[in-house]
């Protein structure tokens, strides 16, 4: 009996000490470059501290508009810890998205993390698939905010006539990206304005 309870006692300490740690031991982490990386982790080895300046905390890797001259008329860059090394350990990461006028993210998912969807310019189509099959759709104008669940079915799409920005942040480190189109679309214009005129004729496209 005495053993048992000693069994307790130790395991609860056990388990209050596994838990006790789950936030940052320091401050800063910036990611350590992984171009000699002998040793694998989850995540990224954190910068000899003494060796971390104030650009490791600054990105313009979004200020520039990207390449839409695809089939999709679209560019989403996603910048993490890979490629920014302030990030690390946050839990975060930043993406941007342009769309020209038709322009279309088709169907994706991000396994690992929610996204925010903040529109910087013009107005978009926003919306996701829940495993109910339930359809969330809005549209958003400058300045207003959507948020898609984590692992849900999305997509986004222009619904104005200029090209818009669409800001996102993950509550992920490495959010992932799993796209749907990838695997069930050729690289056929004539296919994304179907898409495109389909999402727009959905519920849920009406302004406020």
């Amino acid at each position: 009996m005495n053993s048992f309870i000693l069994f307790c006692m130790v395991s609860s300490v056990c388990i209050k000490i596994c838990l006790a740690d789950f936030d940052n031991l320091q401050d800063v982490c910036p990611a350590e470059s992984t171009s000699q990386q002998t040793i694998f982790i989850n995540g990224l080895p954190c910068k000899n501290p003494a060796t971390i300046t104030p650009s490791d905390f600054k990105s313009s890797k979004l200020s520039r508009r990207g390449n839409t001259e695809n089939f999709c008329s679209s560019s989403t860059t996603i910048i993490t810890a890979f490629d920014f090394a302030g990030l690390n350990t946050l839990g975060l990461s930043i993406a941007r998205t342009d769309l020209d006028v038709d322009g279309v993210v088709p169907p994706q998912t991000h396994p690992r993390a929610t996204e925010i969807f903040f529109v910087g310019a013009g107005v978009v189509i926003i919306g996701f698939v829940d495993t109910q099959t339930q359809f969330f759709q809005k549209i958003l104008k400058e300045g207003e905010v959507f948020v898609v669940p984590k692992g849900m079915l999305h997509f986004c799409a222009n619904a104005g006539n200029e090209d818009a920005t669409v800001y996102s942040v993950f509550n992920s480190q490495n959010p992932g990206l799993v796209s749907i189109a990838g695997a069930m679309f050729d690289p056929d214009p004539e296919m994304i304005k179907k898409l495109v005129r389909k999402i727009n004729s959905l519920p849920g496209t009406e302004m406020e």
